[in-house]
Parts: structure tokens; C-alpha cells; sequence
């Protein structure tokens, strides 16, 4: 498996908050069949108050967890990325080499979780046409998505990648995310899958957990959130990303299906 969204880093942002705590972590990866990890450090988001985070200093950060985890045996490849708040400026960073992944053909992007801004949809249009791909982190997320789900097939149709946290699935985010994000499964809008991992507790590498789960909706297909579309996004190869049709059960069985991995319901 292939994990597209982490903070990894120890001390680079608001993941990791130490050397050991990342080793750990990146133990349990392995463990449940994990093989890349691109470490997704946050880049102009409030929540690093002003801290500027460069491309440099985060190839030297992965270059040295790179070679502690050669050295314990963690048979993890690392790969360099960011995660991208949302900013009118997007079409700007474009070519700096932190904020996009896959030969500069893809870029990850979170929104405030209070809102879906004003012009997106424009902005992410011109990021198409400049050749990068939006992959939007985590939409099951966002408060108003939450209640309007027709947004992320909106970001769909204009092209969009669509980004789910394993966490969201396990119940580990809350029961608003997890209502979100079964439905957004059920309607084939979700892409990949990341672990969206910052420590060693309830915020872990999820993946192997959260994808028996998404089977239960979607099947075998849901195993191509992990494996076939993150490795295109890494090598640069374009995936599909139309709408699918939604899979259709009778309610009952929908229900039972909720029933089953919800923790409050």
C-alpha cells in the first residue's frame, strides 16, 4: 500500500513530535503491508503560525528518517510533499518542488474545515489548465460538505482528485466525518485513501483498518485507494476521476452497513 498523506516528519509541523514517535509509527506501516509513505508537512496553513518550511529542509529532515529507518529495518520508502492550504495563490506555487507530488502533475489541498472558499472552483480550473491535478485532502471533513455532499462531485466533474482519511472510516475523526465519508464511498466519489497520520495514538496509520471497511461498501475496487491510483499520482499518470454510479442497496442493508462501524449511532 501506498500512503499520499501523513506528517511524518518529527518537529516539521503539528505531526510527529519526535524521532522515536515517527519510528514507531512507521513500524506500524510497514507492519500492515505499507511500502511509501509521502510525508505531507502542512505549508501556509494558520495552524504553523508563520513558520516557513522549504523544500530544502524537508528533503534533508526525510533524507535523515529515510536512512534511520534503512538502518532498524523498516522497509519504508519516503517521498517528499506537502500539504497545501488553500489560498488563491495556488496557481503561484505551482512550481515550487515541496507542494506537488507525481513530476509536478499533482498537488494536495486542504480547505478550513468551516468552509469551502469562494473561488475554488475557478482557481482549481486554472490549476488544471497549468497541468497540476487538485487532489482535495479529506473533504468528508469540512462542515459544509458534510451537509452538502453534491460539492465534492462538483470538484469531480472539473477534474478534481478526491482525497478520504483512513480515520473518517474507523470513526477515529467523529461521526460526522464517518457519515460523510460512507456516503461518499457509496456514491463512488473517493480516489485514494490516506492515513492523514500524526502520532501514535488514535491519529496512526489507519490504512489496512479503514480499507476492510471500505470493502464492505465498494469491494475489492476500494483495494485501488491504496495501491493502483496513489502509485499513478506518484509516477505523474493521470486516473480517472468521473463520477461513478452510485452503488445501490436496498436501505435496510445501507443501514445495517452503518450499524456495523459506527461507534455512536
Amino acid at each position: 500500500m501506498i500512503d499520499l498523506h501523513n506528517h511524518i516528519i518529527p518537529n516539521l509541523d503539528d505531526g510527529s513530535k519526535s524521532l522515536d514517535i515517527s519510528l514507531a509509527m512507521l513500524k506500524y506501516a510497514a507492519d500492515q503491508g505499507i511500502t511509501d509513505v509521502v510525508n505531507t508537512v502542512h505549508y501556509q496553513s494558520p495552524r504553523m503560525d508563520g513558520k516557513k518550511i522549504g523544500y530544502n529542509l524537508v528533503k534533508d529532515k526525510v533524507n535523515q528518517l529515510q536512512s534511520k529507518l534503512d538502518k532498524s529495518g523498516i522497509a519504508i520508502k519516503l517521498h517528499i510533499g506537502a500539504e497545501v492550504f488553500y489560498l488563491p495563490n495556488l496557481l503561484e506555487l505551482k512550481d515550487n518542488p515541496l507542494l506537488t507530488f507525481g513530476h509536478g502533475k499533482y498537488m494536495l489541498i486542504e480547505f478550513p474545515f468551516d468552509q469551502v472558499p469562494n473561488g475554488c472552483n475557478e482557481t482549481f480550473f486554472q490549476l488544471k489548465l497549468s497541468g497540476v491535478t487538485p487532489i482535495i485532502a479529506h473533504p468528508e471533513r469540512i462542515k459544509p460538505i458534510q451537509k452538502d455532499l453534491s460539492i465534492v462531485r462538483r470538484f469531480i466533474r472539473s477534474g478534481c482528485v478526491i482525497q478520504i482519511d483512513a480515520g473518517s472510516l474507523t470513526g477515529s475523526l467523529g461521526s460526522s466525518s464517518k457519515i460523510a465519508v460512507l456516503e461518499l464511498i457509496r456514491q463512488g466519489c473517493c480516489h485514494i485513501m490516506g492515513s492523514d497520520a500524526h502520532d501514535d495514538n488514535h491519529r496512526n496509520f489507519l490504512l489496512a483498518e479503514a480499507l476492510e471497511i471500505a470493502k464492505q461498501i465498494m469491494g475489492t475496487k476500494a483495494v485501488n485507494m491504496v495501491t493502483v491510483n496513489p502509485q499513478k499520482i506518484l509516477l505523474g499518470e493521470p486516473i480517472e476521476t468521473h463520477v461513478e454510479t452510485p452503488i445501490s442497496y436496498p436501505e435496510t442493508i445501507f443501514q445495517k452497513i452503518r450499524r456495523k462501524f459506527f461507534i455512536n449511532e
